[in-house]
C-alpha cells in the first residue's frame, strides 16, 4: 500500500492505495466522492472527466499514485459554496441533463473551456466537449448551457441542493 496525499475539492486529504488503484477507484471507492462516473474505463467516454493540477484527465486512465501531491477538483468541486456553480444550474435550465450519468464528466469539460476561453465560438465548445459522450443525445442542449453561460446569461434562478448540506452525504474522514 502508499499513502499519497492530495488536495482534493481545495481540501487536503490522504488515502492508502495500491499501485494499480486508479485515480478514479480512489475518488470513488475510498474518499467517496461518486459524482466522477464510471462507465467505459478506457478512456473514450469522458465520464470519468476530472481536473489534475489544472488539466482534465480521464481519471479511469490515471493511477492514483500519480496524483500524489497534486490537486484534484471534481464536479462536486465545481459548487459555489453551498449553491451549484452558474454552469450547473444552465445544465438544469436549459434541460441538459437527462439520465445524468455523462454530465459530470460534461461539467468538467465545459469548466475546462471556460477557464481556457471564457467566450468560446460554437465550434471551440463542440471541440471543448468532443471527448465527452451523451448516450441520451443531449448535446444541443450541453452545447445551450455552455453558449449561455459563455454569454453571461443570468441564470434565473440558482438551484440548490434540496436537503440542507448538513444532510448531505459527507465524504469520510481520511484514512
Amino acid at each position: 500500500m502508499n499513502q499519497i496525499e492530495l488536495t482534493l475539492n481545495g481540501q487536503a486529504r490522504s488515502a492508502s492505495v495500491d499501485a494499480y488503484h486508479t485515480l478514479l477507484e480512489v475518488l470513488r471507492d475510498d474518499l467517496g466522492l461518486t459524482g466522477t462516473k464510471e462507465c467505459c474505463l478506457v478512456g473514450e467516454c469522458g465520464a470519468c472527466t476530472v481536473r489534475l493540477n489544472g488539466e482534465i484527465v480521464d481519471s479511469c486512465l490515471v493511477l492514483a499514485v500519480e496524483a500524489d501531491g497534486g490537486e484534484v477538483t471534481t464536479v462536486e468541486g465545481l459548487r459555489d459554496g453551498p449553491s451549484l456553480s452558474p454552469l450547473q444550474n444552465a445544465f438544469l435550465e436549459k434541460g441538459a441533463v437527462q439520465c445524468g450519468f455523462c454530465i459530470p464528466g460534461q461539467l468538467m469539460a465545459a469548466d475546462d473551456l471556460l477557464r481556457r476561453v471564457p467566450h468560446p465560438s460554437h465550434e471551440e465548445v463542440e471541440e471543448g466537449l468532443a471527448g465527452n459522450l451523451c448516450r441520451c443525445g443531449c448535446y444541443y442542449q450541453i452545447m445551450d448551457a455552455v453558449e449561455s453561460v459563455a454569454a453571461g446569461e443570468v441564470i434565473s434562478s440558482p438551484q440548490t441542493p434540496t436537503a440542507a448540506p448538513s444532510a448531505l452525504p459527507q465524504p469520510p474522514v481520511d484514512q
